[in-house]
């Protein structure tokens, strides 16, 4: 059963940025398409970013040209860049297999003044 663990959120300015980390115990090989969503309490999860064992990546367009999702299947790992922060991105991450619907346990963003 695959384990993903989320880190790398915290408390940042607007503006600033959060790079989130995403390590997974099963291979990155199997798993074709990695995803982040996000979802503020009482809220639907929403979608963020994905990026397939090819590299084709696809953006929420609240997010476009500020994030960035990037792999590596050697190190099991998945990342997500986050730049030029806004409130509005204030959410828990959370990584995943998207086809499993596998998700990790998250890790808090805030963008606060």
């Amino acid at each position: 059963q695959v384990q993903l663990v989320e880190s790398g959120g915290g408390l940042v300015h607007p503006g600033g940025s959060l790079r989130l980390s995403c390590a997974s115990s099963t291979s990155l090989l199997t798993i074709y398409l990695m995803g982040w969503y996000r979802q503020v309490p009482g809220n639907e999860r929403e979608f963020v970013a994905s990026i397939s064992s090819y590299g084709n990546t696809i953006y929420a367009d609240s997010v476009k040209g500020r994030f960035t999702i990037s792999r590596d299947d050697v190190k099991n790992m998945v990342w997500l860049q986050m730049d030029n922060l806004k409130p509005e991105d204030t959410a828990v991450y959370y990584c995943g297999d998207m086809r499993a619907d596998s998700w990790g346990q998250g890790t808090q963003v805030t963008v606060s003044s």
